[in-house]
């Protein structure tokens, strides 16, 4: 096996010495071997707690699930804070779906579903260490020539057979667990993985995803850019696969269609220095002409982004353009919404399940014991310690276990928790149709499928075709990757003084754009070459609507087109001496042939930068 190309693990892995010496360890077996039970005053033993690191479930099939229950850690600790909605709401997204899927009757029928579910701490290469436990059972242990250091024969736990997984989260955490997970031909299911390189087929063929792959995402963002007549843009990425490919990808898409220059391609170092967000806005305001900024970052890179515009005085200059990983969330904003008003976010098209919430708020200690989490969720989310083995040991509060999620703390769903709904649904329905095929009429699992085959159940789960926790079709094609479908969002403010995301519009295979845009003193450019109707609604509202802005930009290499279907407009337009957004050529520009002859250029000045 040729293991030459990039993020392969080296061939000591795949042959698997590394790993029977890893595995069998004694070190690292005796947890398994001894397992320790979890025990607080506040909320007793929880039967059958096996691990502090994990969560287990019994069933006939075993799926594993990787989580960033916690944050990456500092300090050479692997671990740092708690993750409560990445991580909590995600992993009891998991176990709400195994749970509905074994009450169903129809689906998966007299066989059980359970799981092992691990945290990946936010790190690659912990939750490659992590993943080792869902290769456990297919390692073949000739103990004869193994001695504990003194010299007792090693006690081998008998481990869980893991069929299939679900996640990982992070690109490069799935990235990295694909690579071993592929060895031992297991599926590999991601709910929020979006990186390119993960739909090369030839190198992750075990992995699939529920949702679209970032070069649909760099093409949504594309022709939000080129619908709003922008030729100059900078590019912004996190260090890493995410935030390079992305980028990447949306540079490769400006080569291949013409019309849309980069200013200027900066990335986030992965341990940023102190001062370095401050010079990173520095750099961007170099070529100050390209206000327009398109972002790859993860939520932490956002928020100290925005901080520092905010520190620089650069409130209103930059147009922030943001992937999913910005999409519709709260706290990189927070305490910085007028520098973010505006922005324009992607995301991938998802509904909240109601069921969810229902299950969520009834969560407590008593009824949600098989969560070896869920006490340190608890401490966090209601601001209390648990006894004298809380985590946290400075509050002067105690928790009494009768606070109520939504109640007496906030409650909002995670945006990823459809996804992982339907990953572990789409590995239900991919077993359903192989007991069907290879036990049709046998109640339960039948001997043929007493040790599933990956590669049999891989290509059942490309073969699925269901509708998922958002009415959608839930499909793969050839790569393992879903469609692409996304809605378009904008921070805006609103009558009440308040500010809030949006939705503007949608993107499948083409975008279809709402833009509402209100006024203040920034401007924007707007290349009007098509038909164009003004409607003098009531002053101040001026009512615009845009036919095919396609026709201002070179025709495509692809089939892609952005059709802008309405634009209402509040406030008044303006032929200023204002600088706008894609005005100044440099030398990066100077190549490329343009047609003005045919081109209106008209500055909207407007409040927050609603597009």
């Amino acid at each position: 096996m040729a293991l030459s190309e990039p993020q392969r693990l080296p061939s000591l892995l795949a042959t698997g010495h590394f790993l029977f010496h890893f595995l069998t360890s004694c070190s690292w077996l005796l947890p398994l071997a001894f397992p320790q039970r979890i025990t607080d005053p506040a909320i007793g033993t929880a039967p059958n707690q096996e691990y502090a690191h994990s969560i287990r479930l019994e069933g006939d099939i075993i799926l594993g699930g990787l989580f960033p229950v916690h944050s990456r850690g500092g300090g050479g600790m692997p671990c740092g804070e708690l993750k409560k909605e990445k991580g909590i709401h995600r992993l009891e997204a998991m176990m709400f779906a195994i749970d509905l899927i074994n009450k169903d009757t129809e689906l998966l029928p007299n066989i059980t579903l359970g799981a092992r579910i691990l945290d990946t701490c936010s790190r690659d290469t912990y939750a490659l260490e992590q993943s080792l436990t869902f290769v456990q059972a297919l390692i073949e242990k000739d103990g004869s020539d193994v001695r504990c250091a003194n010299g007792d024969l090693p006690i081998f736990a008998k481990p869980d057979k893991i069929v299939g997984v679900i996640g990982a989260a992070a690109s490069s955490v799935s990235i990295m667990v694909a690579n071993i997970l592929r060895l031992f031909k297991i599926p590999q299911i991601s709910y929020a993985s979006t990186a390119p390189e993960l739909s090369d087929n030839t190198r992750y063929d075990f992995f699939s995803r529920v949702v679209p792959p970032d070069s649909y995402q760099a093409q949504a963002m594309m022709d939000i850019v080129t619908a709003m007549g922008w030729n100059y843009v900078s590019t912004l990425a996190s260090e890493g696969n995410y935030g390079e490919s992305g980028v990447e990808a949306f540079v490769q898409i400006s080569r291949e269609t013409g019309g849309v220059c980069i200013a200027q391609s900066l990335k986030i170092p992965r341990e940023p220095k102190p001062g370095e967000f401050d010079k990173i806005i520095m750099r961007l305001l170099e070529t100050s002409n390209a206000r327009a900024v398109i972002m790859f970052a993860n939520e932490d890179d956002i928020r100290r982004i925005l901080n520092a515009a905010k520190h620089n005085n650069q409130t209103g200059h930059f147009l922030w353009v943001g992937s999913d990983s910005w999409g519709s969330k709260i706290s990189p904003v927070i305490g910085q919404e007028r520098v973010a008003e505006g922005a324009v976010t992607i995301l991938p098209k998802r509904a909240s399940v109601d069921a969810f919430d229902r299950y969520f708020r009834s969560r407590s200690l008593s009824n949600n014991r098989r969560n070896v989490w869920f006490a340190e969720f608890w401490e966090e989310n209601f601001g209390c310690k648990l006894g004298m083995h809380g985590k946290r040991p400075g509050s002067p509060k105690k928790c009494t276990g009768l606070e109520k999620v939504g109640r007496d703390s906030s409650y909002e769903q995670e945006g990823k928790v459809q996804f992982v709904m339907d990953a572990v649904y789409a590995m239900a329905h991919a077993l359903h149709r192989m007991h069907r095929e290879l036990c049709y009429g046998y109640p339960g699992l039948c001997p043929k499928m007493a040790n599933i085959d990956g590669k049999e159940l891989l290509s059942h789960i490309r073969a699925v075709n269901f509708n998922g926790s958002a009415g959608t079709p839930v499909v793969f094609n050839e790569n393992g990757d879903a469609p692409g479908r996304y809605d378009i969002f904008q921070y805006q403010s609103t009558n009440r003084s308040t500010r809030e995301y949006k939705v503007i519009g949608t993107w499948t295979n083409k975008l279809h754009l709402n833009m509402y845009i209100q006024t203040t003193t920034l401007t924007i450019s707007l290349s009007l070459s098509a038909s164009v109707s003004l409607g003098m609604l009531y002053m101040p509202k001026v009512y615009v609507i845009i036919f095919h802005p396609e026709q201002n930009i070179p025709k495509r290499k692809r089939s892609f087109k952005a059709i802008v279907t309405a634009a209402a407009m509040s406030g008044k337009l303006q032929k200023g001496g204002d600088r706008p957004n894609g005005e100044v050529k440099t030398e990066l520009c100077e190549s490329m042939e343009t047609n003005t002859s045919s081109t209106k250029t008209t500055y909207v000045s407007y409040s927050n930068h609603a597009i």
